[in-house]
């Protein structure tokens, strides 16, 4: 009920209620004005549109702030297993991390582009965890051969991705950064 009050449904039902009722004071309706005032209320309100249908609830900032909180912890992890794992390969978590939380702490404009959303979450919930945990998981006299090249590689991939994640999220930025040096140029010309 009390989502009802809030609905287009319930506003759209007011505004042919509040016409109704602009109708009796202007004296175009007489006697029979709560019936009109019901009667467009009704009326205004099947002929709203619906509710639009959200299955899946999003929170943005408390989505990217879970997100920031994952990336935290995972590089903390990292961190603690520092002589475990090779030499740069924390540094490249960190530069991974760094990326990802600076897009994640605009979280309004992170959950309006749903590819890049999509993105940074597989990044920062699988793609990086998995990466270090297989690593991780190995013995440590077989891990630092073969399998720490594998993951200084997987580090490097996944940075490329998520420099080119964030390309595409600044890419709005960049071309008005571009169509302002344009515009001085042109403006520069003219003078």
């Amino acid at each position: 009920m009390i989502g009802y009050l809030g609905s287009t449904k319930n506003l759209a039902g007011c505004v042919g209620g509040l016409i109704g009722l602009a109708l009796y004071l202007t004296g175009v309706v007489g006697g029979l004005w709560p019936l009109v005032v019901a009667g467009l209320y009704a009326v205004f309100a099947l002929l709203a549109p619906p509710e639009r249908v959200r299955l899946v609830s999003v929170d943005a900032v408390a989505e990217a702030g879970q997100l920031r909180a994952d990336l935290e912890s995972l590089v903390g992890k990292v961190t603690e297993r520092a002589q475990r794992m090779p030499e740069s390969s924390v540094d490249g978590v960190r530069r991974i991390a760094e990326v990802l939380e600076d897009l994640l702490s605009r979280p309004e404009r992170w959950s309006a582009n749903p590819d890049v959303q999509h993105a940074v979450t597989r990044l920062a919930r699988t793609d990086l965890p998995l990466s270090v945990e297989t690593y991780l998981n190995l013995p440590w006299w077989f891990a630092a051969k073969r399998p720490a090249d594998e993951l200084l590689a997987q580090l490097e991939l996944l940075e490329i991705e998520a420099h080119r994640i964030a390309e595409r999220f600044y890419a709005g930025d960049v071309h008005q950064q571009a169509d302002h040096t344009r515009y001085l140029r042109e403006r520069g010309e003219s003078a």
